[in-house]
């Protein structure tokens, strides 16, 4: 595909994301220019075709006005970057975060750069591994002329009415949503959504992982399992005599089934490679938005016990629970490898 309103975009942080960003971009004619403080980077997408840029002040100064320029950096260094950067823009430029900022962070940001003239538009942004090729989900928030400028680059960047077949029911005939990227609502808006987007990835994460568990487990009755006063026994291990292979479950959910998704085709590839999962700690990071979708829901007083759960159930991977456990321990009398029944 060629774009036909190609434009300039400069992209600050050239990791996996940022870097495949230029690369969807430059591939439909966009022009870019990129900065990150990994030089290599910076050189390796200079022989793809982007303008190098050796430092902020050289970044901007290679973008023509009014400038866009994109970040997709951590969330723990926007505030520093943009702090740098805003003095060195001008009147009607544009700033875009494209990372994972939490929304209350972006309507700050926007209140502040408002009386310079820059505007600022939050774009969550989710494709992951595959996104180079198949294009990012957008979810957008800012002011109506900033984001409609921007649309040939949300256009690009988007996956298209390719990837899925149209919605039965759907009427409307206006929108970017079939495209693959929303205007959601003014700063904020956007990565509000990419927030709570985040926080179902983390139930759904979580449900595959237990039903998967479940599965492999289901040979329960075939082993010797504890037998004392302090476990409690499997009554019908005749009703557990199965050894599934867990990898084959995976890899037959991903074609047809009502819970196929990438989420289930990553795991999938993961058991190819590893079936024991050998590889893997086990141990699952938060980086803050299934957090910030949880204290949501609290002050909306919405019901959300499935993503809370997923929430504490990766606090638990990190043994974050692990003096919890040793109070109950101490509770029951569990010490030093002798019990005694508390109650």
């Amino acid at each position: 595909m060629t774009t036909d309103t190609p434009m300039q975009l400069g992209m600050i942080g050239l990791g996996r994301m940022g870097a495949n960003l230029v690369r969807r971009l430059m591939r439909d004619g966009h022009h870019c220019v990129v900065f990150d403080l990994d030089t290599k980077a910076v050189k390796e997408l200079e022989k793809e075709g982007a303008t190098a840029a050796s430092s902020l002040q050289d970044f901007v100064g290679k973008l023509e006005q009014p400038r866009n320029v994109w970040l997709m950096l951590p969330a723990g260094v926007v505030q520093k970057t943009l702090d740098e950067l805003a003095g060195l823009l001008d009147t009607g430029d544009t700033v875009i975060d494209g990372g994972n900022s939490y929304y209350r962070d972006d309507m700050t940001r926007a209140q502040e750069l408002a009386p310079r003239g820059i505007h600022y538009v939050d774009c969550g942004t989710s494709g992951g591994v595959w996104g180079l090729e198949r294009g990012y989900c957008l979810m957008i928030g800012g002011d109506d002329e900033a984001v409609a400028r921007l649309d040939p680059v949300f256009r690009t960047i988007a996956p298209g009415k390719g990837l899925a077949e149209p919605t039965p029911g759907r009427t409307r005939t206006d929108g970017t949503a079939p495209e693959g990227y929303l205007h959601c609502g003014p700063n904020g808006a956007g990565h509000f959504v990419k927030m709570v987007h985040n926080g179902v990835e983390y139930g759904m994460m979580a449900a595959i992982a237990e039903g998967l568990s479940i599965i492999k487990h289901a040979d329960a009755g075939l082993t010797n399992r504890t037998v004392d006063a302090e476990t409690a026994p499997l009554r019908e291990p005749e009703a557990y005599p199965y050894t599934i292979d867990v990898g084959e479950v995976a890899e037959v959910w991903r074609r047809g089934s009502v819970v196929g998704s990438w989420l289930v085709d990553l795991i999938a590839d993961a058991l190819a490679r590893s079936p024991g999962l050998d590889e893997f700690t086990g141990r699952v990071s938060d980086s803050g938005e299934g957090r910030w979708t949880v204290l949501a829901a609290v002050d909306e007083s919405v019901p959300a016990p499935v993503i809370t759960a997923a929430l504490i159930q990766r606090f638990e991977s990190r043994r974050l629970g692990e003096f919890t456990d040793q109070v109950l321990s101490a509770m029951r009398g569990e010490f030093g490898g002798h019990a005694e029944k508390a109650g």
